[in-house]
């Protein structure tokens, strides 16, 4: 997004001087195959290789500053990605990605001693692909010299908030692997670069560190953390990325770049800038060179005051610009002339510098100092008082659900094109290929994106892109599914199962539900399906008839057909479901029958219907794990028990809205899609009771409950679920009396919490928060509910020390705890003001109706010391829940006529122990897989059981699909072979820290510690058919 958005609206993209109407004046580049003599002088012997060796030479005796010219180029944002690449609609934002790198490698070329860095992957793999031999020749060379750089090298430039880790590494690795394939260890980045993200997480540091990253700058900082952190000479230090990995393994040096990733004011010499250029010819009445040179002075020096060494970095650029890169480097050019000129005509001790990030870098590194450490976060962010980026955790829920359900599916997808092998990209049923759902869902993690920060027509466009991303997946699922199970079926997926609908299952007599688990250990799970007015028989892969039940919907006419579904690791169960000639289920009573509190009882397999009107005192379901009991004259959730463990806790859930601020007397701040902004710390009540309904049968109890026209929740419980369901119903959100609305679900209990909750970073490791408080300074808490909102990507929990209640999302949320004993999440937002950080529209989603939105909280009630269990593996499945593909009853054809099909399929011949998730399964080359392992708990986190203990697995024989013939193991990213690894070294003011060296790679020995992840790049053979 824009950098210099402020409070006040004013905003320059890319500049603090006020944009001027375009005019094209593009440097003109002779066509690159027409220069070699630049191609000879490139490809010079002298030239040394690409790394820290081919920094340029500073003077150690004097201040040096670093000039850093890039771009940042949003991966949409105001504009689509392809009206950003093509410059589209410049009247929106004039921005063209292929023209800005066109006209920086012209300007590069003009002289050996400037430098560019780039860092957008999704746009610069698109030019490159444009390009001829000769310019890609060109390009490779300017890279081997380190005169363009790449810096971070991902897809995208990621959320930090929004984003599940497990989505970070694939967008990371998608990146990465483009350089490497393109540029060799040439192109791969030494340093991560953050410079736009609205905070930063410390998982995300983690993962960078495991990437092999030396060091990670960004731009933007707390105000107020900013202040503290200048005057203590601590804008730069070692992050410790992570509570369980040994250091140095996650720590980060971590540095805050000086004016978030702008140039200084009055030095921005874009094409959409209006500062003055370098006049300096002292003939010209223009002539300004000497007040610019000492106003840079005087800049430099007073920089450097809050940094430790004698180097300072300048970023000079800002969004999009560059596409007149000339403008850019001749004013470079002549400032770093002129200051430099001072030191023999003055006796300046300033040395200027073209230099890159990983330049700077090198230079501190060699400073050999001791650093502090940092070992939290840097949410919630603020860039003024009043002014919270805490609303754009739960902006666009629908796009934040429909990217996490992506990530389950290309997972899935992942997983089944590397068990079936080239089988599953050729076969009857077409082309089917991972690639574009891959390449969308790392669009989708760029900080504007699954954030919820673009312009609504991007938001749409977000939403195309995985959508199309999906089509190629099915057709290699069904490939695969085929392949696997022996027998072509038409294969249908029902995109609708929220909102009950799926054509096949509510028309056809007979039909197989075939469930795909993409875990490393057995599922059951209970499957439900939309059908019509019969009653229906279902058998498992062996032919046996399996419990189900038909349920009605209280709220509509709608059938839905339950039944358990088991099904093996890595694997695949196939049911087959037929009506029962003569059976019709019959229909319920009128809506209109319904009071306030009834309960609605269907029988399996006698199509009964029985109206009951519970007794007065009693509302409650129960299975023999989880008892929740409701107020009979509320309808609200007032008690949930655990059963197993004996513990009851008093715990009343409902729904409330936020006023959002349109600006009062202590600030014109209002609430949007970054910011959130309460009009008052007291939300109200959605409603003070529910009207409830009641369904119980053997396979399923919920509680229905009707909170208003536009908000409702059904609360649930399978048998031996340890967990209660609650599937909310948000929207539209009415905004017809003219105040936006944030809408909350709240937990009051009565746990003596002391201000603490705690939340988890990127949907891994678990991090303390502490009420109106900040670790590393004094808080002054100007909006105490904002100010305390903090990003759940997948958990958050309280607890007095003896009890844990913790709810799991199923997509990234805003979520506090207000009070003690108290806990809320953010499900839906709509907002009827501009929060004046460049999107220019409020967050209405659709402009005249709004936007209905369904999602689910899992609620889990345990004692302390064993909570961890449960939600650790709870939210795994709900990560990587099955994947339902169903196909007509009718009968397929084989696949190869000698084989018979199957019914069940594992792709381990056992399962993982519970503490190790299967991360990574994909194709990496034509007889190459991608695999990661990783101990998904923390040190010391389950203290009952051994679950925190290292895991050790053997390799060799654990898949049934193929047989690993070589095994390799990469850092996390997979760009580089582990053995060969190696980051620079710093020093902590907790003490020194050594890298170990690497051990003899052993496939029957493969040990994991608590929160490891290990990446491994296997030569596989797969099985024949059998």
């Amino acid at each position: 997004m824009g950098a210099d958005a402020r409070p006040s609206g004013e905003r320059a993209a890319g500049g603090r001087g006020a944009a001027r109407p375009w005019t094209s004046s593009r440097a003109r580049c002779p066509a690159l195959p027409l220069l070699p003599f630049l191609v000879v002088f490139l490809a010079a012997p002298s030239v040394r290789a690409a790394g820290y060796e081919t920094c340029p030479t500073v003077k150690p005796n004097m201040l040096n500053v670093h000039l850093v010219a890039h771009t940042h180029d949003d991966v949409g944002w105001l504009k689509t990605v392809d009206q950003y690449f093509y410059g589209i609609h410049n009247n929106v934002q004039h921005a063209g990605v292929q023209y800005i790198l066109d006209s920086v490698i012209c300007s590069l070329l003009a002289d050996p001693a400037r430098r560019f860095v780039y860092v957008e992957m999704a746009f610069f793999s698109r030019w490159w692909h444009q390009q001829t031999k000769a310019t890609q020749d060109v390009v490779r060379d300017l890279v081997r010299q380190g005169r363009l750089e790449f810096a971070n090298g991902g897809w995208v430039m990621n959320d930090e908030a929004s984003t599940h880790y497990g989505a970070i590494i694939d967008q990371m690795t998608l990146g990465l692997r483009f350089l490497e394939d393109t540029f060799g260890n040439d192109g791969r980045p030494r340093v991560a670069w953050h410079i736009d993200p609205f905070g930063h997480s410390r998982e995300q540091a983690s993962l960078f560190a495991q990437m092999g990253f030396d060091g990670f700058f960004f731009g933007r900082l707390d105000y107020q953390d900013k202040l503290v952190r200048k005057a203590k000479l601590e804008m730069e230090q070692v992050w410790r990325g992570s509570a369980s990995l040994k250091p140095p393994a996650a720590d980060l040096f971590t540095g805050v770049l000086p004016n978030m990733y702008n140039p200084p004011d009055n030095l921005c010499w874009d094409v959409l800038c209006a500062d003055k250029p370098i006049v300096d010819d002292r003939r010209s009445p223009e002539y300004n060179a000497e007040n610019l040179v000492a106003y840079f002075l005087k800049l430099a020096k007073d920089q450097s005051q809050f940094y430790r060494t004698n180097h300072t970095v300048m970023t000079m650029g800002s969004d999009f610009q560059y596409e007149n890169a000339d403008m850019w480097f001749k004013n470079l050019d002549k400032l770093i002339q002129l200051v430099n000129a001072q030191q023999q005509a003055n006796g300046s001790r300033v040395n200027v510098l073209y230099s890159t990030p990983a330049c700077y870098l090198w230079e501190l590194n060699k400073a050999k100092l001791t650093w502090s450490v940092k070992q939290d976060d840097f949410f919630p962010y603020a860039d003024g008082p009043h002014m919270f980026w805490t609303g754009y955790f739960t902006s666009r829920p629908a796009l934040k659900r429909y990217e996490r359900l992506s990530y389950n599916f290309l997972q899935v997808c992942n997983q089944l094109e590397a068990l079936a092998g080239p089988a599953a990209n050729r076969g009857p049923y077409g082309a089917g290929d991972s690639a574009p759902l891959n390449e969308a869902m790392a669009v989708l993690q760029h900080h504007d994106a699954v954030s919820g920060t673009s312009k609504q027509h991007v938001a749409d466009d977000y939403a195309r892109q995985l959508a199309a991303g999906w089509t190629p997946c099915e057709v290699l699922l069904s490939n695969a599914l085929a392949r696997l199970s022996g027998s072509k079926e038409m294969f249908t997926f029902c995109h609708n199962l929220n909102t009950s609908l799926c054509p096949l299952s509510q028309t056809a007599k007979s039909f197989q539900v075939i469930v795909y688990n993409p875990l490393a250990r057995k599922v059951n799970r209970m499957v439900r399906l939309p059908v019509s007015k019969h009653v229906f028989l279902v058998k498992d892969p062996s032919g046996a008839v399996v419990p189900s039940d038909v349920v009605t919907m209280p709220s509509s006419n709608v059938q839905e057909l339950l039944f358990s579904a088991s099904v093996p690791a890595l694997g695949f169960s196939i049911y087959s479901v037929s009506q029962v000639p003569g059976w019709r289920s019959r229909p319920r009573p009128p809506e209109s029958r319904f009071q306030k509190s009834l309960s609605w009882i269907k029988s399996s397999f006698h199509v009964r219907s029985l109206l009951v009107k519970p007794s007065s005192h009693d509302l409650t379901i129960q299975n023999e794990y989880i008892s929740a009991r409701f107020d009979p004259d509320t309808g609200l959730l007032m008690e949930m028990k655990n059963l197993e463990q004996d513990l009851l806790l008093p715990v009343r859930q409902a729904f409330y809205w936020y006023n959002a601020s349109t600006g009062n007397q202590l600030s014109s701040q209002a609430s949007g899609a970054y910011i959130f902004r309460p009009n008052q710390q007291k939300p109200l009540f959605v409603s003070q009771w529910a009207q409830t309904r009641v369904v119980k049968t053997a396979l399923v109890q919920e509680v229905h409950q009707n909170f208003s026209a536009w908000c409702s929740q059904v609360v649930r419980l399978y048998p031996g679920q340890r967990h209660l369901e609650l599937e909310w119903t948000v929207g539209p959100i009415p905004v017809g009396d003219n105040w936006g609305k944030e809408v909350i679900s709240r937990f009051d209990t009565s746990l003596e919490t002391k201000g603490l909750f705690f939340t988890d970073s990127n949907g891994r490791e678990i991090l303390e928060r502490r009420r109106d408080y900040r670790p590393t300074w004094q808080l002054n808490q100007t909006e105490p509910v904002a100010g305390n909102y903090y990003p759940v990507n997948s958990r958050i929990y309280i607890t007095d020390g003896n009890m844990q209640l913790t709810v799991l999302t199923d997509r990234s949320q805003g979520g506090s705890s207000l009070s003690d004993g108290s806990m809320e999440l953010m499900v839906h937002r709509r907002l009827l003001r501009d929060d004046n950080r460049g999107v220019g529209e409020p967050l209405l989603e659709s402009e005249n109706t709004g936007l209905w939105v369904r999602g689910r909280h899992l609620v889990l009630l345990d004692k302390a010391r064993t909570a961890a269990v449960g939600h650790r593996l709870q939210a795994e499945k709900e990560l990587l829940a099955p994947q339902l593909v169903l196909a007509s009853g009718g009968g397929g054809t084989p696949y190869h006529l000698a084989v018979s099909p199957r019914k069940q399929f594992s792709g381990l011949r056992r399962e993982l122990p519970p503490n190790v998730h299967l991360l990574t399964l994909a194709r990496w080359g034509p007889e190459m897989l991608l695999l990661r392992l990783e101990h998904q708990f923390a040190l010391g986190e389950d203290m009952v059981g051994n679950l925190s203990s290292p895991v050790t697995l053997d390799l060799r024989d654990l898949f049934s699909a193929f047989t690993i013939t070589d095994l390799k193991e990469t850092t996390l990213a997979a760009n580089q072979l582990r053995a060969k690894a190696s980051r620079l070294q710093w020093t902590p003011n907790t003490g020194p820290t050594l890298e170990p060296s690497p051990s003899r790679l052993d496939p029957a020995g493969i040990t994991l510690q608590p929160m490891e992840i290990r990446t491994f790049l296997a030569s596989v053979r797969w099985e024949e058919e059998s």
